[in-house]
């Protein structure tokens, strides 16, 4: 209509200036010749009749017929687009009330005193009731009511009853481990279906004489009762210990899931707990929920290379509890399952708590749409997430190329199902190889070797480089570890490349490209791992070409709101450039400082995060910065007391994960000791000591061998950044000649 109205604005003063000035040469024509205006017909515009009613009348007879086609075209254009703006809310307002108004189209045939209690729950939900939809199942409702007295006895409560039970139908649908259901998961599959708005078309009720299983699927109350479980999933009334016989049950676990989370963390390791206890310090009521797919609680890892193996207990694979080097025992999960809240109760949690979400995996990423897909096509809305996917562990493509049967025998080391899996392979079989010189390969293989002494069990470890740890260690000190990891029982065989894998005669044949060959009966493939940046894509998110991971800033930031933090982090260092790192303590650092800068704390990345391994009790080592063996290094050593071991560290820290100590500590009470350096006489025994690394003159990495709970002086060195005359005067820092 308006643009209508401008047009004929702009038009009109055209068409009068064009009929002034035609008439204008009219009389001039007529003037000139002599002859009267009448005479000439001819030249008048055709805008009405040539004789009668003058020019003025023709131009608003003009006016008057364009301005009512004009403005019938308007006003029909309006009627028009008013008329589809009423049917698109229509449709909208249909589409948003269907699951409440289906069950609804069917009134209740016998009027029970039971039955009207379901319309009084439903009476503030229909909003157009008389005008039913046009995909409301009539013909069911007809086909129902043509039936006899006693089918409609019965089919009355499938149409508006609730169950003849002494729970309430609320338990039926939010709990999907309810004894009902279990028993009927037919049922309990009819119900999910028909509350995602189908039409209610049960089986035919006369062939149904039992009223009892009727009576148990109760439509009507289910069908409004998905919008109770999105908007108040707190109030969910089932036990506690049913809740995990619901996982199986795909349709149930929609239920189950809550539709928004403040706070969530993709990934249910070390990072995503440190960033949950992070939050949860800072904004006490918050709601976090972790999003797993594992089937475990979070738990830490590097027990399951190390003391889960020195366990005296048979049962350890199952209590997964163990003795840490000081006696202590503890379990592999950081807390109890009471600590968590339900994921169906954390929305209605007045105060907060950390819900964990496991076996499901996050598949698609909308970051404008702030809101992540499952991989049951379940969508949860956040308002901040974090990314901490964490990796897989790689393989070697001879062996993925070698067939089921091969593949078979393989074990990638990285969660719980794989202790569980190589504790019982190595209680059956005859031989196990280690590929990979690093510290999984080097723990696994010692954890092995200790058990060898006492079965039989045949340990083999081979590795490219010429001794263990050769890309970290500088070669002397790497070789004296070779021969450590020897002396444990494993069989080594270094600079070993290996071509080709094949099974013959029951036994893995191992081909190296050097022509030795190694027969075994399982591998153990521990040659690093693999960040999983797979939501990289779908989310738009940057993947460092070097390092890979995600990319992110000092501020462990990939979006205004996501976050990425533990090993699939390419983070930026503000002392030693971008990095990415795959150890537990960095896993707890950037996981709290993630946590942090969720909550607004806006903290960059400054800490350096530290890593230890360790070859059995007696022998370990921690190590902080950047530790690469083709960098020039500078060792000061000292002879060993009984004191330094891994297990005498563990004792005076209280804790076999040392990180969780040592994190806390200043450098502030370090003192220089006076004592001399002693001449070491057997320069091939390394008791205790320092390794510095340098890069251009400075110090950019620390290893201290068997020297434990110094980690924030050489933190403090390295934050420094200065260059260093003697070094000998830097060791003595550390205190390594104290005794």
């Amino acid at each position: 209509m308006l643009k209508c109205r401008a047009l004929w604005r702009k038009l009109a003063p055209l068409a009068r200036s064009a009929s002034t000035a035609c008439r204008h040469n009219v009389k001039t024509t007529a003037l000139n010749n002599g002859r009267r205006h009448v005479l000439v017909p001819a030249t008048r515009m055709s805008t009405g009749p040539a004789a009668g009613g003058g020019g003025g009348n023709q131009n608003t007879l003009y006016v008057v017929l364009v301005g009512a086609t004009c403005l019938g075209g308007g006003v029909y254009a309006y009627m028009t687009v008013r008329g589809d703006g009423k049917r698109y809310e229509e449709r909208i307002t249909e589409i948003a009330s269907r699951s409440q108004k289906d069950p609804e189209s069917l009134p209740p045939v016998v009027p029970e005193p039971e039955a009207e209690a379901a319309p009084t729950s439903d009476e503030s939900i229909p909003a157009a009731e008389p005008e039913p939809s046009p995909t409301e199942p009539v013909p069911a409702e007809e086909s129902v009511t043509e039936t006899s007295p006693e089918a409609n006895s019965a089919a009355a409560p499938v149409v508006e009853e609730p169950p003849v039970s002494s729970e309430p139908q609320v338990n039926l649908v939010e709990s999907a481990a309810e004894p009902a259901a279990d028993a009927f998961p037919e049922e309990a599959t009819s119900v999910v279906e028909e509350a995602a708005g189908e039409p209610v078309t049960e089986e035919p009720v006369t062939e149904e004489p039992v009223t009892e299983e009727p009576v148990t699927e109760a439509p009507p109350p289910l069908a409004a009762e998905p919008e109770t479980v999105q908007d108040a999933p707190a109030e969910v009334e089932s036990p506690p210990e049913a809740q995990p016989e619901a996982a199986p049950e795909t349709e149930s676990a929609l239920l189950m899931i809550p539709s928004h989370a403040p706070y969530l963390l993709i990934g249910g390791g070390t990072a995503s707990f440190a960033a949950a206890r992070s939050i949860r310090a800072r904004d006490p009521g918050a709601k976090v929920l972790i999003v797993t797919n594992e089937p475990n609680l979070p738990y830490m890892r590097p027990p399951l290379s190390k003391e889960l193996w020195f366990s005296d207990d048979l049962s350890v694979t199952e209590t997964l509890r163990f003795k840490q080097w000081n006696g202590k025992e503890r379990s592999i999960y950081f807390q109890p399952s009471s600590f968590y809240v339900k994921p169906e109760d954390l929305s209605g949690a007045e105060n907060g708590g950390v819900a964990v979400l496991t076996g499901k995996r996050v598949v698609h990423m909308d970051v404008r749409g702030n809101k992540v897909k499952l991989d049951d096509d379940t969508e949860i809305s956040y308002d901040k997430c974090l990314i901490a996917t964490g990796g897989e562990p790689r393989n070697l493509q001879v062996i993925e190329k070698a067939g089921d049967e091969v593949m078979k025998r393989i074990t990638l080391f990285r969660k719980i199902e794989d202790f569980k899996s190589l504790d019982n392979v190595s209680r059956n079989a005859n031989s196990i190889t280690i590929i990979g010189g690093g510290f999984l390969g080097s723990e696994i293989a010692c954890a092995l070797g200790r058990r060898s002494l006492e079965t039989g069990l045949e340990v083999i470890q081979m590795f490219p480089e010429k001794g263990n740890m050769g890309k970290v260690l500088p070669e002397y000190l790497s070789n004296w570890t070779t021969e450590k990891v020897k002396r444990e029982g494993v069989k080594i065989v270094p600079e070993a490349l290996v071509k080709s894998v094949a099974f013959k005669d029951d036994k893995l044949e191992i081909l190296l490209k050097d022509g030795r060959q190694v027969k075994t009966d399982h591998i153990v493939a521990a040659v690093g791992l693999e960040p999983n940046v797979d939501l990289a894509k779908s989310a738009g998110l940057e993947v460092d070409s070097d390092f890979g991971g995600f990319r992110v800033n000092a501020e462990l930031q990939a979006r205004s709101n996501i976050w990425v933090a533990g090993d699939a982090a390419c983070f930026y260092d503000i002392r030693l450039g971008r990095r990415r790192v795959e150890h537990h303590d960095h896993a707890v650092v950037s996981g709290r400082l993630a946590g942090e800068n969720m909550t607004g704390a806006n903290k960059p990345y400054w800490h350096q995060s530290m890593f230890w391994s360790d070859l059995g009790p007696d022998v370990g080592y921690e190590a902080i910065g950047i530790v690469d063996s083709s960098l020039p290094t500078v060792g000061i050593f000292a002879k060993a007391t009984s004191k330094d071991t891994p297990k005498a560290a563990t004792e005076q820290s209280g804790t076999g994960i040392r990180s969780e100590s040592e994190t806390e500590a200043t450098a502030t009470s370090a003192v220089a000791s006076s004592t001399p350096a002693p001449v070491v006489e057997h320069k091939d025994e390394y008791g205790k000591g320092v390794i510095f690394y340098l890069r251009d003159k400075v110090v950019v990495g620390i290893i201290l061998w068997n020297v434990f709970n110094r980690m924030p002086i050489a933190r403090k060195i390295i934050k420094d950044g200065e260059e260093h005359v003697d070094l000998n005067e830097v060791a003595k820092l550390f205190n390594i000649h104290e005794d």
